[in-house]
């Protein structure tokens, strides 16, 4: 038996030495700095964790907190157009009319229907007053819709295409002085068509045009207040 000396001795002279272990060291301690931050994420993900969690129980009460104030808002807001048309009604018509408007909530979205009372008896808006009801509330929905825009966005700009068609001529100023002072506070400028007396509009109007059909169109013209005479039609 050969002892160690002479195995050495023996040994292939064609291979290498061992290499060194450094890079193993060097690369176990970048592993166990790895392990290290992923340790300390894996703690800060379980604290993010913890805290949806946390959140996520108490999202369904949240939710009906949420859906309670909404509805509460509505309520408030649909109570203002009650309050703020029936007036209008009641000044326009001279008649004891009030609006009552019911707030509906379904499968997430919100409506109203709206009915005038007489007496307490309901009735139609479409057929109050043979479609002046309707127009008045027109009127003033319109107005309010064009309020809750962004005015950076839209322009606070209404158009009204004979709004007064369905009312007695002598409840048309009534009408008309609503619509100029509603739209003074809420800072809209109104375009109002109508086919009625000129003279109607000129206590209110900024401007009236008379437009008066020819063959090839129609001619347009400011009317002036000596110009006002009975039969006109104004814009």
């Amino acid at each position: 038996m050969e002892n160690p000396s002479e195995q050495q001795d023996h040994a292939d002279p064609g291979l290498s030495p061992l290499p060194s272990p450094q890079h193993l060291r060097d690369r176990m301690v970048q592993l166990v700095g790895h392990r290290s931050r992923h340790a300390a994420e894996l703690k800060t993900a379980e604290r993010d964790l913890q805290a949806a969690r946390a959140y996520l129980a108490i999202a369904p009460k949240v939710d009906e907190a949420l859906e309670k104030l909404s509805q509460k808002l509505f309520d408030d807001l649909v109570g203002v157009l009650e309050e703020k048309l029936t007036i209008a009604l009641q000044e326009v018509l001279e008649q004891p009319i009030e609006l009552r408007a019911t707030p509906e909530f379904q499968r997430g979205g919100a409506s109203v229907r709206f009915h005038i009372e007489r007496d307490g008896e309901e009735e139609d808006i479409m057929r109050g007053q043979g479609g002046s009801v309707a127009n008045v509330l027109s009127v003033g929905l319109r107005m309010f819709a064009l309020t809750t825009l962004d005015p950076k966005q839209h322009r606070m700009f209404l158009v009204l295409d004979e709004q007064d068609c369905w009312l007695r001529p002598d409840l048309v100023p009534k009408l008309v002085k609503i619509i100029h002072d509603a739209g003074k506070a809420l800072g809209l400028q109104v375009l109002l068509i109508s086919h009625h007396d000129s003279e109607v509009f000129h206590q209110y109007a900024d401007k009236i045009y008379r437009f008066t059909p020819q063959p090839d169109g129609s001619c347009v013209s400011e009317v002036v207040a000596d110009q006002l005479v009975t039969g006109d039609n104004a814009g």
